[in-house]
């Protein structure tokens, strides 16, 4: 899947908020860190929507990192909306429950992950996630 540029994200940003640059394209284009582990867990969901692996991989701790593919392109899903039921953020852990809908060979399907995050070096990381 083709990369979507900022002109494609001008509406709103694929995690629900505002213009897709005001909202998670500053993380993801600009580099600036996501000050919060939910910022960081919207601006993933936007990279996975925007087919972003570069990003995906720089905020996944590195212990934990895929080395392989994280997106897979010969099945492509098209995600299509975000829910975040609950965040707690306590010192430098923080948690992320959250659903994403998406459609595989045009049927809906949801992924309902509790994420785990950490800071380090004043930077958040996906570490993992709890699937329900």
């Amino acid at each position: 899947m083709a990369r979507k540029t900022v002109k494609d994200m001008a509406a709103t940003c694929p995690c629900g908020g505002s213009s897709f640059h005001a909202c998670c394209g500053r993380y993801i284009e600009d580099g600036l860190p996501a000050p919060t582990a939910l910022a960081l867990m919207r601006s993933r969901y936007s990279a996975f929507v925007t087919g972003n692996e570069d990003y995906l991989r720089e905020t996944w701790l590195a212990k934990n990192r895929p080395s392989g593919t994280i997106i897979e392109k010969k099945d492509p899903i098209k995600w299509v909306g975000l829910k975040v039921l609950n965040h707690q953020e306590l010192g430098d852990r923080a948690t992320v429950e959250f659903i994403a809908s998406y459609k595989k060979n045009g049927r809906m399907m949801k992924l309902h992950e509790n994420s785990l995050f950490i800071k380090e070096d004043d930077r958040w990381y996906y570490v993992d996630g709890t699937f329900f």
